[in-house]
């Protein structure tokens, strides 16, 4: 899968005024102050280093719009959309690390959960059971899960539900609308402490790792890559402990697009989803 860029950063009259910045991925309400605190410091150390950058995060406007908009001095994106298509229109900065527990720093998986009252006995049994995911073009809500289905040889016959946001999902499985749902781990971490929908819910298995949601720029931005990503890595390091737990951050991982390379490979989409596919 390819996506189509070609207006990438062309939508919102917002983004005709750079630097701007965007930190969306995990920008829960609950932790809004904690996110904004972040980019505060994050923000000092880019001035210090004589780079401009917004008083404020940009909020409300298209994601896949910012992403490769010129003038972005920072932003979050997924890793399937970075590897399939977006790599070549902008800079990566690093990978943030969230201490996962059972990953390597800078990377993450994906967690299956269903109901605990429901909680499917093995990936075979989930061929009759209606799958929520995010949205079709995210690496742990449906690239991950599609993938590890496939390794394992099973088809799901039961029409998915795309919900818009991990956090739908896990709403959307805990009252009966779909039977289970594959979770960014981190936003996992978000939901036990925030969602109340998710004391339903209980993992049942998880996806292998792969590289985190990578922080990138825009390509104007590489000959400053470096720059900004020391700024990051030292206002993570700086933070207010407080904060930091908030966010679960920890730290920057240097990594590299060939990080990302595999991500990019063919999607069984038709062979493990069938009735998304033939709608």
């Amino acid at each position: 899968m390819v996506f189509d860029l070609t207006n990438y950063g062309q939508r919102g009259d917002a983004l005709a005024s750079p630097p701007f910045a965007s930190l969306p991925m995990y920008d829960w309400p609950e932790v809004r102050d904690q996110t904004d605190a972040l980019w505060s410091a994050i923000r000092l150390q880019l001035e210090k280093r004589g780079m401009e950058a917004p008083a404020a995060l940009e909020r409300g406007l298209d994601m896949e719009a910012l992403w490769a908009a010129p003038g972005l001095i920072l932003s979050q994106t997924c890793g399937f959309p970075y590897a399939n298509g977006l790599a070549v229109r902008v800079t990566l900065i690093g990978t943030p690390d969230y201490a996962l527990p059972g990953a390597a720093p800078g990377r993450y998986f994906s967690v299956l959960v269903a109901r605990k009252s429901e909680l499917p006995s093995s990936l075979a049994a989930l061929r009759d059971l209606r799958m929520a995911f995010n949205m079709s073009h995210s690496q742990s809500g449906f690239a991950a899960p599609i993938r590890l289905l496939s390794t394992n040889r099973v088809v799901c016959e039961a029409a998915p539900i795309e919900t818009g946001a991990h956090r739908a999902s896990v709403c959307m499985v805990a009252n009966g609308q779909a039977d289970w749902a594959a979770v960014d781990a981190v936003a996992w971490e978000f939901a036990k402490r925030h969602e109340p929908a998710a004391r339903e819910l209980e993992v049942f298995a998880r996806t292998p790792e792969t590289p985190g949601l990578p922080l990138i720029a825009s390509a104007d931005m590489a000959n400053r890559a470096e720059a900004i990503a020391d700024a990051v890595d030292t206002a993570i390091c700086n933070l207010d402990t407080a904060v930091a737990r908030a966010l679960n951050l920890t730290g920057l991982v240097r990594t590299k697009p060939e990080d990302y390379a595999a991500l990019a490979a063919p999607l069984p989409i038709t062979e493990t989803l069938p009735a998304l596919t033939s709608r």
